[in-house]
């Protein structure tokens, strides 16, 4: 018998092993998330049929929505059905809104993705200058101002720093918006194109609406960045004293390169490698935990949805987010190992 072998153009047989042997732990991971969600959901006490008829509703219409939910019949059963519609599509209908989970979360998702993405925007851009600024002064005082806010940053509980931007920037200066993602008088006044508020608004050319959305999402991005920022700073400080220690450092000034090309081309490019999984896993951290901060700025996205669900036992709603947090992180992880080999030619 002939073996036939199907190769992709321009991958080798021992990568497509490679691909083949990342996509099923892929596979199996999701299916391992999902099946402990379902499981966990369904030995809570929480009554999903009680927030669909009400308590005060009689035994025969409990006992009618509780088979229509399919909740009678064994728990693999249900999660068999559960994946069956999940291969067709079908994430369910949730049953807080009545919509289906898929179009809930297009409706909140993009409302997190625009203020996680300005939180590790900044915190990328403040945490890396201060980590590099901290260990190029190790052990002086600007080294310790930096461990200082850095511990700060990562320690304190981020809805007390919302609060207290609330206090201040929003009741006290005046600086910043209030609740949600825009003023009254401009909510809906913007065509929804991309569900990102920011660039629906530049599109339509509606410069007020995007000045008022920059004023209400600056604060919330700003405390949210700041674990991001505290975290991304202490790796790259433990990153940088290791590269600065390394001979070819030593060998670097003794050829006399200035010492910002001995930081910035030599020691900096050799920890970009580490820094991308660093801020590609905080940004992931910061799309499924924004919660914190939605809820103090009632921000309309997925954190509070997800909250909002959990709450209401509405599993359903619970098992598409879960689902879309492990795609999520799988997704980052997959995009962190294709720049690797951009970046370090090593390990191609």
């Amino acid at each position: 018998m002939t073996a036939l072998t199907l190769r992709l153009p321009g991958l080798s047989a021992q990568r497509a092993a490679g691909l083949g042997h990342r996509l099923a732990i892929v596979g199996v991971t999701l299916l391992g998330l999902l099946a402990l969600t379902f499981f966990i959901g369904r030995v809570m006490p929480l009554d999903p049929v009680l927030s669909i008829v009400g308590s005060d509703a009689d035994q025969s219409t409990y006992q009618q929505v509780y088979h229509q939910l399919g909740l009678d019949r064994p728990l693999y059963v249900q999660f068999g059905y559960y994946l069956r519609d999940l291969l067709h599509g079908d994430l369910g209908r949730s049953l807080m809104t009545g919509n289906s989970v898929t179009a809930d979360i297009a409706r909140v998702f993009p409302a997190t993705i625009e203020l996680a993405t300005l939180a590790i925007l900044f915190g990328t851009c403040v945490g890396v200058p201060l980590g590099v600024f901290a260990a190029t002064r190790r052990g002086r005082a600007g080294d310790q101002v930096v461990r200082v806010i850095s511990l700060c940053g990562y320690s304190v509980p981020v809805f007390w720093f919302g609060m207290m931007g609330l206090i201040i920037f929003y009741a006290w200066l005046g600086w910043a918006g209030g609740a949600g993602r825009v003023d009254l008088a401009y909510d809906g006044l913007v065509e929804k194109r991309t569900g990102l508020l920011l660039i629906d608004s530049a599109i339509a050319g509606e410069w007020e609406v995007f000045a008022s959305a920059i004023k209400y999402i600056t604060l919330p991005a700003c405390i949210l960045g700041l674990h991001s920022m505290a975290y991304i700073a202490r790796m790259t400080r433990s990153f940088m004293l290791t590269q600065l220690s390394q001979e070819y450092i030593i060998t670097a000034r003794v050829k006399g390169l200035s010492e910002r090309e001995v930081i910035w081309n030599h020691a900096f490019r050799n920890i970009l490698v580490q820094l991308l999984t660093i801020v590609a896993l905080a940004y992931g951290g910061l799309l499924e935990g924004a919660v914190l901060i939605e809820t103090v700025f009632a921000w309309p996205g997925f954190g509070s949805y997800l909250t909002s669900s959990l709450l209401l036992g509405d599993m359903n709603a619970v098992m598409g987010c879960v689902l879309l947090i492990g795609i999520i992180f799988v997704t980052l992880n997959l995009v962190t190992d294709a720049l690797y080999q951009v970046f370090d030619p090593r390990t191609r």
